[in-house]
């Protein structure tokens, strides 16, 4: 064989293995054609896993912020539970009203009338976020109301979300919320009125009725389980709330949240709190007890140069996180938001769901993935 023939061959072996090579061009696909089983075992059973997928990449030029947005099966007539997920929106309506009322703040010391719990706003938004507490959330669902929430939302363009109900509480759906005792220094007290608010209206979206029983005081009632009078907050609207808090100058002023800067950096800093930094317990709250992306599904020490402002919700075997990733070290920064339904048996309510072996290791690669081919993409 001539060299000039074997290097004709050479050649031709090259481009073919070239050719052969998938090209992406975006992470989101890089990372859904992924052949780690984490991500595969899913996608391809996609629609029982009922996955949606955004992600935004940013480029920042000079004083500007691009947003590059890519989605997977995103629609927001698609429903899903969207559980603690909530809490971020009501955190942020918190701190907004609080800018409204001249004698509070987030350090003024409250509780909820009958309850025996006195603490801060500031406490409860960490809390809400450092290990997503529902108790915290009830109360600054009291201090709010369901119509203030969802009118504020719809004020500001997120028209899609409905805040129904509190979480994990008897009586969810009251309509009427508790009075709070608020201190105004350490010896006077004041009451915020109760709110009497408007009864949700079943949700005609699809999927409200899921599975194929759940348990109801411990009995199995064989019929689709109904989501109906639940919480509504899809992909898209999280992911909106998310990019207002992160980016407020790339929004309108009206669709802003009415902020100080000083609330918004504050905000931004309890977002991003690991539980041991806000004096819990390492062991039981690691690192990423509550960051399901990049680093769900391991234990161990988050590294220093990642910090993700995110929040997460499970319940009724649905998973969702929507985080804002920034990897100093590498110059990398995206959104990521994602939602899957892992209940094998379609049971709801029996607790038999598959969060740690299927749910979180998939939401973990997904952001491994993504947040490779970032990097790979700034070096290249």
């Amino acid at each position: 064989m001539t060299k000039k023939l074997l290097s004709l061959l050479c050649l031709f072996s090259l481009i073919s293995a070239c050719e052969k090579k998938p090209q992406f061009q975006n992470a989101l696909d890089y990372a859904l054609n992924s052949n780690d089983p984490r991500i595969k075992n899913i996608i391809d059973s996609v629609q029982r896993y009922e996955v949606q997928i955004k992600f935004t990449k940013i480029k920042r030029t000079k004083d500007s912020v691009i947003f590059k947005d890519n989605g997977f099966q995103v629609n927001s007539n698609n429903y899903f539970y969207p559980a603690s997920t909530v809490k971020l929106p009501i955190a942020v309506l918190a701190l907004e009203k609080l800018n409204k009322l001249d004698a509070l703040s987030r350090d003024t010391h409250y509780y909820v009338e009958g309850d025996t719990i006195e603490t801060t706003f500031a406490a409860d938004i960490t809390k809400i976020f450092v290990v997503s507490d529902n108790a915290a959330n009830n109360r600054l669902f009291e201090f709010l109301g369901q119509d203030f929430i969802n009118k504020s939302l719809k004020e500001k363009g997120l028209d899609s979300i409905r805040i129904s109900h509190r979480l994990s509480t008897d009586e969810p759906y009251e309509i009427t919320t508790k009075p709070l005792i608020v201190y105004l220094n350490d010896s006077t007290t004041t009451m915020l009125e109760k709110t009497v608010n408007t009864s949700a209206i079943p949700l005609k979206l699809n999927g409200i009725k899921k599975g194929i029983g759940y348990y109801e005081e411990n009995e199995l009632i064989h019929e689709p389980f109904d989501f109906g009078l639940k919480n509504h907050y899809p992909i898209n609207a999280q992911h909106n709330v998310l990019k207002r808090l992160i980016f407020p100058n790339c929004f309108k002023e009206n669709e802003r949240f009415d902020l100080s800067s000083d609330q918004r950096e504050f905000l931004l800093k309890t977002m991003q709190l690991l539980p041991k930094e806000a004096g819990y317990d390492s062991e039981e709250f690691y690192d990423s007890y509550v960051k399901f992306f990049m680093f769900g599904d391991k234990k161990s020490k988050m590294p220093e140069n990642i910090n993700i402002l995110n929040k997460v919700g499970y319940a009724y075997g649905t998973l969702t996180d929507c985080a804002y990733i920034n990897d100093r070290k590498n110059n990398v920064e995206f959104l990521l938001t994602a939602t899957l339904l892992v209940n094998s048996n379609q049971i709801f309510n029996d607790n038999t769901y598959e969060y740690d072996h299927i749910g979180i290791p998939f939401l973990a690669a997904l952001g491994q993935e993504i947040h490779s081919f970032e990097v790979s993409a700034k070096n290249k």
